[in-house]
């Protein structure tokens, strides 16, 4: 019984030694990739670097499933760049381009509206309730690939 108990504690040994190298292995995969997404986050200036594109209200430029990686940087946005936004009270961000862009006079600050390219009309509608354009914080980015 000596050795059949012997051979058991073995085994017990090896599953508790291939359950550590498991976990310590998945830990250091998602601690990989948490860098990674973080170190994005600062290359590029977006608090969500890589989005993925939810409605066909874009095609036929971007269809649904499509990739966008996306960079914000501190230049003026401009009529026609393709942005990234979340519109208070949503959680979900929204890829539109950008078809009028309003300078405040007194402040410099810019406000934008967007479009859908497969959209009749503007966003007006998806905006929180009373609001009329974009300022600079609703925006996550824009699209560069």
């Amino acid at each position: 019984m000596g050795w059949i108990g012997d051979t058991v504690d073995s085994i017990k040994s090896i599953q508790i030694r291939q359950l550590l190298t498991q976990a310590v292995s998945l830990g250091m995969i998602v601690t990989s990739a948490l860098i990674i997404w973080k170190a994005l986050m600062c290359i590029t200036g977006s608090e969500s670097p890589v989005v993925v594109v939810l409605s066909g209200s874009m095609e036929p430029g971007f269809k649904r499933g499509d990739i966008l990686f996306l960079h914000m940087s501190k230049d003026p946005i401009r009529t026609g760049e393709i942005v990234v936004f979340n519109v208070d009270g949503r959680e979900i961000p929204i890829v539109h381009r950008v078809i009028k862009v309003h300078e405040r006079q007194d402040t410099g600050e810019v406000d934008v509206l967007t479009k859908g390219d497969n959209n009749y009309g503007d966003d007006r509608l998806l905006y929180a309730q009373g609001q009329l354009w974009l300022q600079r914080h609703h925006i996550m980015g824009r699209a560069v690939g």
